[in-house]
């Protein structure tokens, strides 16, 4: 009996020797306040797996990040144009694994064939949620300021006699010269893909105008926060972060009403993409969220919270009422139609925007 004890003492030793297994980590990259966080908490507790989330105010911080190599991001969130088509055409994606993605079918194709020009396939990333680039603003300040100024045009902010009457309640314009420069241009009339030097010039011309009466040229995050405290009346930014931002001023109960206008004759469409690094450490994890997400009650979750609209039509009906009715969030098929989606510029080109950002900032 002695020797049986000895025996069965020493067969199971070793299982108690054995390291504990890690927990699979999903390092995620995205923009700031751009997920319900409801969201993260349901995927980890049904998947175990952790999710390491950091998060970016602008396009060049994340590209920045990913052109270095060894990032260390599972997923990543970089808009269609250009980050996204830069990145595709460089290899530094890895192509998406339709099997382990069967939420795929939920995408609405539509959407999804306007993103697969920069990716043929649709290969390389699924939309996660898209807005356009406008203005954001307290209508009562507009016209106790301006009121012969229009509220449905960038007129509003880059004619220099508007931005001067209107300087002393705030006035900003978000730090990004890849959403910022084709609007302007457009606004001018010109191509808001335009790589001739008159036309920048012109467009910097506009812009340097303003400049001695922008309170402020801040990222996303900081600029939601500016526009729903009342610090700014005016911005140029995205949809989404005026509708959060007005969200947050209801809450806070402080009188700051703020709306959203796409600009009239065409506004700025963009989309941003769910899409795995080559050298992800954990690609299996990123695909398994990246199906998650597509889940239409996830995506109303989402959409429900951030305010942006998403992809999955089937998730519509279950977004909240306030957040599903409004036409800032999900614009009218007339309006979309007549949106522009930017393309992807040559190198030099984009170098010659990124000085023309650095003058404007530096306000010279």
């Amino acid at each position: 009996m002695r020797r049986l004890l000895i025996l069965a003492a020493l067969l199971i030793a070793p299982l108690f020797a054995l390291p504990a297994r890690a927990q699979p980590v999903l390092n995620v990259y995205n923009w700031t306040d751009y997920i319900d966080p409801g969201v993260i908490e349901r995927f980890q507790q049904e998947t175990g797996i952790r999710i390491r989330y950091d998060v970016y105010d602008s396009l060049e911080t994340l590209e920045g990040k990913l052109s270095a190599g060894r990032s260390g991001y599972d997923l990543v969130v970089p808009s269609s144009e250009p980050s996204f088509a830069r990145l595709v055409r460089a290899g530094a994606l890895r192509p998406l694994d339709r099997a382990l993605i069967p939420n795929w079918r939920n995408l609405d194709p539509a959407l999804m064939a306007r993103v697969a020009a920069v990716d043929p396939g649709n290969r390389h990333g699924v939309i996660y949620l898209w807005g356009t680039v406008g203005l954001g603003f307290q209508p009562d300040r507009m016209r106790a300021l301006a009121p012969d100024a229009p509220l449905d045009s960038l007129d509003l902010l880059l004619r220099p006699e508007n931005a001067a009457r209107l300087a002393r309640c705030g006035l900003a314009v978000m730090d990004s010269v890849t959403d910022v420069l084709p609007s302007v241009l457009h606004w001018l009339g010109r191509s808001p893909d335009s790589t001739d030097a008159a036309d920048l010039r012109a467009a910097e011309a506009a812009l340097l105008a303003i400049r001695p009466h922008l309170r402020a040229i801040p990222g996303s995050g900081a600029l939601v926060d500016m526009l729903a405290t009342g610090e700014i009346c005016l911005a140029l930014t995205y949809s989404g972060d005026v509708i959060q931002a007005a969200a947050r001023a209801r809450q806070a109960g402080r009188g700051v009403e703020l709306t959203y206008a796409a600009p009239r004759g065409g506004a700025h469409l963009w989309f941003d993409m769910l899409a795995i690094p080559a050298d992800a450490p954990n690609p299996e994890a990123a695909h398994a969220f990246i199906d998650f997400l597509l889940r239409p009650e996830v995506m109303a979750a989402i959409t429900s919270h951030v305010r942006y609209p998403n992809a999955v039509p089937a998730s519509r009906p279950l977004v909240a009422e306030a957040v599903r009715q409004d036409p800032n969030v999900y614009p009218a098929e007339a309006a979309l139609a007549g949106a522009y989606l930017p393309s992807t510029l040559p190198a030099a080109a984009e170098r010659a925007r990124s000085r023309l950002w650095a003058r404007f900032k530096a306000g010279r």
